[in-house]
């Protein structure tokens, strides 16, 4: 039986950035035209995380018990250590879910869009059929194109219209940014999914992680035409390189965690930057 900690670990926290920025980006488009409901936003940032510890649940589990995550380096694999019963691990990806789902509906009251809720469900069928299913997309090379638009558009756009009613520029350009970010995850080479970064190769798959560093930085740049305190995202510069160096260096293996870590904070840096910049 797990412990409570390795549960904790297995809904991998580092991974929580991704979900926690697109609604600091966002919040802060809703601020920039005077529409940011603090309610929203929390019940928002709630529904992020729990979505987001479905996903890592769900992909635990289906990983696991096709045995591609044997040989990965990084968080806790609570199915492939035998840690959890892989059934187990499923109720907690469909707990997370129907969290979420909850949390979701209270928003689309509160706001009437009811249209959201065909959103909500195909944010929870792409979470899960990310590897899970006969035919998971993840193991296509598709992961990053369902990160890109779920991780990035339409939590961040989400997040704005839920507040605002409509989509703003400022958010559009902050949504391109946060997913770009949140694809830029190191990828090992061994756990036989054919991602992106196995697709291309690694020396383009390395070159492409620098271009999704450093493109969100020019999009901050133009949203300071919406407001110069925009440009506060500024400030990661000096991480962005420090992130770059080791990927263009080569580093493998247990070498990309730190990597790893250090994206997931750069993303979440970004995004609370972003949406203050905005919002002031």
């Amino acid at each position: 039986m797990a412990s409570v900690g390795e549960w904790i670990a297995g809904a991998r926290p580092r991974t929580l950035p991704a979900a926690a920025a697109p609604v600091f980006v966002g919040s802060g488009a809703a601020a920039l035209v005077d529409s940011f409901s603090l309610l929203k936003a929390a019940l928002a940032m709630l529904l992020a995380i729990a979505l987001q510890v479905g996903v890592n649940y769900a992909n635990d589990y289906s990983d696991g018990v096709r045995g591609t995550d044997v040989d990965r380096v990084g968080p806790v694999r609570l199915t492939a250590s035998g840690l959890a019963a892989p059934q187990h691990v499923k109720y907690a990806a469909f707990g997370a879910f129907g969290l979420g789902s909850i949390l979701g509906i209270i928003l689309i009251a509160m706001t009437g869009h009811w249209w959201l809720l065909a959103v909500g469900v195909l944010c929870i069928l792409a979470g899960w059929y990310y590897t899970g299913g006969k035919k998971p997309y993840g193991y296509a090379g598709l992961g990053e194109v369902g990160v890109f638009v779920f991780f990035g558009l339409v939590a961040t756009m989400g997040t704005t219209y839920l507040q605002v009613g409509r989509v703003t520029w400022p958010s559009a350009l902050g949504a391109v940014a946060i997913g770009l970010i949140a694809c830029a995850i190191p990828t090992d080479f061994v756990s036989g999914k054919k991602t992106l970064a196995v697709r291309v190769g690694d020396f383009k798959a390395r070159r492409m992680y620098v271009a999704m560093i450093w493109v969100p930085l020019l999009l901050a740049v133009v949203c300071a035409f919406f407001n110069p305190w925009a440009l506060l995202t500024l400030f990661m510069l000096l991480p962005a390189v420090l992130l770059s160096i080791p990927i263009l260096a080569g580093a493998k293996g247990k070498l990309l965690v730190p990597v790893l870590a250090g994206t997931g904070m750069y993303e979440l840096g970004f995004g609370i930057l972003l949406g203050i910049g905005l919002a002031i």
